[in-house]
């Protein structure tokens, strides 16, 4: 396994270091992001930085329609890449002494700081520079609100420790941005106005025009400052930009708070916009400390719920924080216009678009962690897309939806064949993120109608994209991508199967049982054909080894455990042709296995086991979504150790940079799979059925683990210790549930031996 890189200490609350490591300064400044649901950034210096790195700010739900770039066009491919768009740089602060800037990058400095708090959001930097005989020390601190959610704050305080010097500093808003993965290495930015009045000053801008019908944002970006001290100030009528020059005095602090308000047509008309930026920052009164308050109360009230503790593993700790912060700082359910995208507001890889991820890895955390409503809006996301899930079938020739692989609108803008047309596997998870809101929640309302229409459509495609095998007498799914993306244009993937059986399955039970409230109409000639399709799907499996076979000649590749690699081999997508990839037979995440977590209650612990010992061992988890699930199948086997080890990994990923891709963004929609591992691996918590269980196990190293979960209008507390289980009822009525295998009435707490099981590595 490749050796973990660790920039930052290890601390149960903080991401901190006092190394300014200017050639990991990308990683750094990925680990450092924050974000508040509506807005987010990377780490960046408010200064000047002329190093390599990466500068960028993103706004929700506003992105570009970048023309496809291919070599060989072929029939289907989409027209455009949805692009999220680097925004406006608004937290610049130039900094000068005597004249000399401060540039990171080349400047030396002393006791170097960077901390992100995780328990408020708040990222603070500070350093020393000597100049000439002044010796001044510079400390940085911003946050998002998540109160007033277009309200950014940076605070700059500079102190003189030693000699006098003059201090200026240039504040800006810099429209002046690229997207690093343009396709035609165009600026998507125009400026449409900029001004100021009296103390603010505000920019607006607007998306270059594109030919595809999508709109054009606009955003507006304003700013005010509010100086301890009385310097000399002027406005650049050529920049949007205000410049402050002190003359620092031996041992005197100065403090320039900088307030932005960002603004966007989603929300706000653009002709609107920088009078209501205006008003917002003359409204925001408070002070520095107040808006901090207020930030710190509403991060506490999501930690409440949200938080789980590690007792004994600090290491474990911080990363599960962490990784709760970051899927908190990307969403948190207010808009359900908006869906969770893989790097969150931390760069630009995969577009900032949405993927399955959020149905297959996101749904279940939400629904336990936040108010149903929460879920029901990433359900909606999907259902509103419908008709153009719709037109993406039909652009390959298929009857009812294919839900895209990569979106911002719901027609899919990925142009990848492999993946974006072959893998689509991902239409099945949007059915399953149903299913698992109507069991965790017992809500029916939503399946009766809105449900309905998704899931028979989806249904209707995979009836359209099966073939069947007059030599076999099965029906077939052929030309597919699996999970395991190492694999491409395969037959017969199991998962892929399994998964499009299971749908008709689920679709036919759940109309005959709604029929007279849904909105949709099944012949009963569709019925028939489904239900035929549903007894004879063929599904490649292997008596001998009792596993289903991954695909149609997996059993055929030169097979060996990863084992066999040398070091210098990982990873293999950054190291090895993509033919000797496609060729081998590793593979980068569960593809079988994710069937297995999918529908753990319709296989024996045989099934599980014996699957789980072939497949894991070729397993190269070079996917972020790939160690979660096997560290929750390996606690159900009772793989202590192994479990841990995908713990580990899935909690850290990022933290450790693990698959050597960190620097590019955060893997945001995987980092579900620290705490589905706790919740759903060690403390098994199953809901299927409709009803919860759970049978806990405390790894070895962990003096106990303790966290809440939402049911059914109840709030749990579940603590595991070394000697015990406690599970207490915090709110809600009395509670039917499993318990080790055994009915209890949840009224109050209850407490039981915590059950001991023997290693098994």
């Amino acid at each position: 396994m490749k050796k973990v890189q660790r920039l930052f200490e290890i601390d149960p609350w903080k991401i901190r270091t006092t190394k300014l490591d200017k050639e990991n300064r990308r990683l750094q400044e990925s680990l450092t992001s924050i974000g508040n649901g509506y807005m987010g950034m990377r780490g960046n210096f408010e200064e000047s930085y002329s190093g390599d790195h990466h500068q960028g700010t993103y706004l929700a739900g506003i992105w570009y329609p970048d023309k496809t770039r291919v070599g060989w066009w072929k029939n289907g491919y989409p027209e455009y890449f949805g692009k999220v768009i680097n925004a406006l740089n608004f937290i610049q602060m130039s900094l000068f002494i005597n004249e000399q800037e401060i540039d990171l990058a080349v400047t030396d400095v002393e006791d170097f700081y960077l901390e992100l708090d995780m328990q408020n959001g708040v990222l603070t930097r500070s350093f020393i520079v000597t100049v000439d005989k002044a010796k001044i020390r510079f400390t940085f601190e911003r946050f998002l609100s998540v109160v007033k959610k277009e309200l950014a704050v940076i605070r700059l305080t500079a102190e003189s420790l030693a000699g006098e010097a003059q201090l200026k500093v240039i504040s800006k808003l810099d429209s002046n941005v690229q997207n690093e993965d343009s396709n035609y290495e165009e600026m998507f930015w125009l400026e449409k106005e900029r001004g100021h009045d009296e103390d603010v000053h505000f920019l607006t801008t607007q998306t270059i025009p594109n030919n595809f019908g999508i709109e054009q944002f606009s955003v507006t970006g304003a700013m005010k400052h509010l100086s301890s001290e009385i310097g000399t100030q002027h406005d650049d009528t050529l920049e949007v930009s205000e410049t402050f020059t002190y003359d620092l005095k031996p041992k005197q602090a100065i403090r320039l708070e900088k307030r932005v308000v960002i603004l966007t047509s989603r929300d706000v008309p653009e002709a609107e916009q920088s009078k209501k930026a205006r008003a917002l920052l003359t409204d925001y009164t408070a002070s520095y400390e107040e808006l901090l308050a207020e930030q710190n109360a509403a991060w506490a009230n999501r930690w409440a719920l949200a938080d789980v503790l590690i007792g004994g593993d600090d290491e474990a700790q911080q990363g599960i924080r962490f990784n709760i912060f970051q899927l908190f700082s990307t969403y948190y359910g207010e808009d359900e216009r908006l869906n969770i995208g893989p790097k969150g507001f931390t760069g630009e890889k995969y577009g900032g678009a949405t993927y399955w991820d959020t149905e297959a890895y996101a749904v279940p955390m939400y629904l336990a962690i936040s108010e149903p409503n929460v879920t029901k809006n990433l359900l909606k996301y999907r259902h509103n897309q419908l008709p153009q899930a719709q037109h993406n079938a039909s652009q390959q020739g298929l009857k009812g939806a294919l839900y895209p692989m990569v979106t911002f609108t719901g027609v899919e803008c990925h142009n990848e064949w492999e993946i974006t047309f072959e893998e689509i596997h991902r239409n099945g998870a949007i059915a399953h993120a149903i299913y698992n809101y109507t069991t965790y929640t017992g809500d029916e309302e939503y399946i009766q109608k809105e449900g309905l229409e998704v899931l028979t459509e989806i249904a209707r495609f995979w009836a359209d994209r099966v073939h069947y095998s007059k030599r076999q007498q099965k029906y077939m799914i052929h030309g597919v991508t699996g999970p395991n993306e190492y694999e491409n244009n395969v037959n017969n993937n199991w998962y892929t199967n399994y998964l499009a059986t299971w749908v008709l399955s689920y679709t036919l039970e759940n109309y005959k049982k709604y029929q007279t409230h849904a909105t949709v109409t099944i012949s009963a000639e569709e019925q028939e054909k489904w239900q035929d399709i549903i007894e004879h799907m063929y599904f490649p499996t292997d008596e001998e080894l009792g596993i289903f076979v991954q695909h149609d000649t997996f059993l055929d590749k030169d097979l060996m455990p990863t084992s066999k690699l040398r070091p210098a081999d990982r990873p293999l997508n950054q190291n090895w042709s993509w033919d000797k990839i496609l060729r081998s037979c590793f593979i980068k995440q569960a593809d079988v296995l994710q069937g297995i977590y999918f529908f753990g209650d319709q296989f024996t612990t045989e099934e599980k086991r014996k699957n789980f010992e072939f497949y894991e061992p070729m397993t190269v988890h070079e996917s972020s979504l790939s160690p979660s699930i096997h560290a929750i199948l390996a606690a159900e086997l009772g793989m202590i150790d192994k479990s841990m080890e995908m713990y580990q990994r899935t909690a850290r990923l990022d933290l450790d940079n693990y698959n050597n891709d960190t620097d590019d963004g955060l893997h945001i929609t995987s980092m579900t799979g620290s705490w589905l591992t706790i919740v759903q691996g060690f403390a098994q918590m199953k809901t299927s059925s409709g009803t919860l269980s759970f049978a806990p196990l405390l790894p070895t190293n962990w003096e106990e683990y303790s966290f809440h979960i939402n049911y059914r209008g109840r709030l749990l507390a579940v603590n595991v210790t070394q000697k015990e289980v406690q599970i207490d009822l915090k709110d809600g009525p009395a509670l039917a549930m499993m318990l080790y295998e055994k009915e209890i009435l949840l009224s109050d707490s209850t407490t039981v031996p915590l059950k001991k099981e023997e290693p098994n590595v």
